[in-house]
């Protein structure tokens, strides 16, 4: 669908200050994206939100070969009154 640069403009007038400086932003990401020229965002975009949360021992801890304890296990070992997923 083609989109009238008259109507972006006019989408664009109607925005405060600092909506406009967003659309800015928005809009440079979108150009620089199209030529190629990728900025941190994009890398962002392939990492899942779980994993860049994760330290650096965690994500140690999930690739090493010391296996997985359950939530019930853990519970059980340590006496805990709270259920653990």
């Amino acid at each position: 669908m083609a989109v009238d640069k008259k109507v972006l403009h006019g989408m664009i007038e109607q925005l405060s200050e600092s909506d406009r400086q967003l659309a800015y932003e928005f809009l440079l990401h979108l150009l620089q994206r199209a030529k190629g020229h990728h900025q941190w965002w994009d890398e962002l975009e392939e990492v899942s939100e779980e994993e860049a949360l994760l330290t650096e021992q965690e994500k140690r801890q999930l690739q090493g070969d010391e296996g997985y304890v359950t939530g019930g296990d853990a519970k059980r070992e340590f006496g805990l009154q709270i259920d653990l997923p």
